[in-house]
């Protein structure tokens, strides 16, 4: 399949600015790839689709405060620093992207904060916008942690052209969220609330958890019109041996293993044996998923609306079917559901 496959008109009002009043309330588009049947829920009925014993597969990853802004030295100029990953704890090394960068090279300072208790050197160009950066810090790295998360703001999608509202922090973050690493959420997560899981929970419904820590890469533009020749860029990935234990188990018996995002499928086709069952995992992934593709691991999928040409909206595509998507999308579209982050969410049966 080519780029040029995945492209579709998105109207501008369809873009999901803010995230509905009520988490479960969002709209959901079921899609049964039997009957080639589409239907119109909202999110909480997705109860109605599991059985005891079935299983809904969760990232448990925390987004962090990854959006900083920081003055250059000298010129005072507002400089915007995300922060993508921690190199090296004890030497304060970040991996991170600068904008504009054309203004920041290796040596220059730049300042955070009105006291400026927090200062970074820049030590190495990594791409045209990527920088490493040692942070100055006197103190010790639980207060320097405190101090980062104090000046970031919750990295919302370029995409969302508003300001961050305080809400944010809360409700661009799922409810289970465990383990802080990821500078985007996991969005289909999102539509959980504790009233929906709890309610799932009593049905018997099993919640084994994953750890991906969702990187930029996820959202970087494919380039290449063959996507064979695309890579994505690695992510930090957990599977740990009990969530082995209970997805194996649900695949033995011809449960529902339903991966809860994008993310949660990438983890979990990360780590197939060679009889198709799960094995623990803990590492890095690059893993690309495009059509044609067998899934080994999950039967069933939520997930939400993407862009045209991403490579969630590939994934998507090989899990559903090009065709039945496409038309899934069109159907979006006329609906008017919302797309991206904030917007509806789709199960894929």
């Amino acid at each position: 399949m080519k780029l040029s496959h995945f492209n579709f008109n998105l109207p501008e009002e369809l873009l999901a600015e803010r995230p509905t009043e009520n988490r479960d309330e969002s709209r959901l588009m079921v899609l049964d790839r039997k009957t080639k049947t589409i239907d119109h829920k909202h999110f909480k009925d997705v109860i109605d689709y599991f059985d005891e014993g079935d299983v809904m597969v969760l990232n448990n990853t925390k987004v962090f405060p990854a959006r900083l802004f920081g003055n250059k030295e000298k010129t005072g100029a507002r400089i915007e620093v995300f922060l993508l990953r921690e190199l090296n704890q004890e030497q304060r090394l970040w991996d991170v992207l600068v904008d504009p960068a054309r203004k920041i090279r290796i040596g220059n300072k730049l300042y955070f904060g009105e006291a400026e208790d927090v200062v970074a050197e820049v030590i190495d160009n990594t791409t045209s916008r990527g920088r490493t950066l040692r942070f100055l810090y006197d103190g010790p790295y639980e207060s320097f942690r405190k101090a980062l998360n104090n000046l970031g703001e919750t990295p919302l999608p370029k995409y969302i052209k508003r300001e961050v509202e305080a809400e944010d922090a809360e409700r661009y973050q799922t409810i289970y969220a465990k383990h802080e690493g990821a500078v985007a959420a996991p969005t289909a997560g999102l539509h959980f609330s504790k009233q929906l899981l709890k309610r799932l929970e009593i049905k018997g419904i099993h919640f084994p958890e994953v750890t991906l820590h969702v990187g930029l890469g996820t959202f970087n533009p494919v380039e290449v019109e063959d996507l064979s020749k695309h890579k994505m860029d690695s992510e930090d990935a957990i599977v740990p041996q009990e969530t082995v234990d209970v997805i194996n188990k649900a695949l033995v018996n011809k449960k529902r293993v339903c991966a809860v995002g994008t993310t949660v499928v990438r983890a979990l086709e990360t780590s197939v044996s060679s009889n198709r069952m799960l094995n623990s995992y803990q590492g890095w992934t690059n893993k690309f998923i495009f059509p044609p593709y067998e899934f080994s691991i999950p039967n069933a999928m939520i997930t939400n609306f993407h862009m045209p040409k991403s490579t969630l909206l590939m994934m998507t595509s090989a899990f559903a079917g090009h065709d039945f998507l496409k038309k899934a999308y069109e159907e979006a579209i006329k609906e008017k559901y919302r797309f991206y982050s904030y917007g509806d969410a789709m199960l894929i049966l």
